[in-house]
């Protein structure tokens, strides 16, 4: 179910991504297309909205974030491409047959470790699709768990919750840094950090919050769950230390 909601908005990203660079390798700078910043943009975060569906005031800083995120990347893919101007002396210097102010040459870390065919099907590329799709999985997978546990009023526990304390925050943490790998840019890559930060930050305040509302039941829980990154043995403690999860 999930890999196929995801279909046709990677169908329709991919496809408008294509369609700009078929009318656009004859032309010097392939940017400016904001109609294509906008639509794109659009696509990503109603589809990541589907996914988290944000209720309280949290819920909404986190997925505006991750908006904000989305919308950087997708200005400077085919906008304005702000890291290429900035780096272009020393790419052009140390990379002088590439053509820094073609679309394809946006993919960056296929140029820069030489990749002769189209980036399209590089190394990054792929990799990057991995993480995204990763990442929307684990969001669409993390609220059907979560919704039920606020419905029964329970703590949730079950499905990704079994494995770490805030799945949500992770898939979103995957998908950006999916689109890293595809598409890095110095706004994006300055950003990241910023928000891994945000996240964990907010995480804490939920942990809190779930501590006061489940008592011994969530603290037995985070006892045995990590945080953020799985532990694939069963009565492993978690490294994180204390409290866990919320939403």
């Amino acid at each position: 179910m999930v890999m196929a909601a995801m279909v046709p908005a990677m169908t329709l990203s991919m496809a408008l991504h294509l369609i700009r660079i078929k009318n656009m390798t004859d032309q010097p700078v392939n940017y400016g297309l904001w109609s294509l910043v906008i639509i794109n943009s659009a696509v990503f975060i109603i589809f990541a909205f589907s996914f988290f569906k944000p209720n309280s005031p949290r819920d909404w800083r986190t997925f505006s974030a991750f908006s904000a995120f989305i919308v950087a990347l997708f200005t400077e893919m085919y906008g304005f491409p702000l890291t290429i101007y900035f780096l272009s002396g020393w790419l052009q210097s140390n990379f002088p047959d590439v053509n820094w102010f073609a679309h394809d040459s946006g993919h960056l870390p296929e140029m820069l470790f030489g990749w002769k065919s189209s980036p399209h099907f590089g190394p990054f590329h792929i990799l990057s699709f991995a993480f995204i799709g990763g990442g929307f999985i684990l969001l669409s997978a993390a609220w059907k768990v979560l919704y039920q546990a606020q419905k029964s009023g329970n703590l949730a526990a079950t499905g990704p919750y079994a494995r770490i304390r805030h799945p949500q925050y992770v898939g979103f943490g995957l998908i950006m840094l999916g689109f890293l790998f595809q598409w890095p840019t110095l706004l994006t890559l300055a950003m990241f950090p910023i928000l891994l930060v945000m996240y964990w930050r907010l995480a804490l305040s939920e942990e809190r919050e779930a501590e006061v509302t489940f008592g011994d039941v969530y603290r037995d829980y985070a006892e045995v769950t990590p945080r953020f990154i799985p532990a694939f043995g069963r009565g492993s403690k978690s490294s994180s230390g204390s409290h866990g999860i919320n939403l």
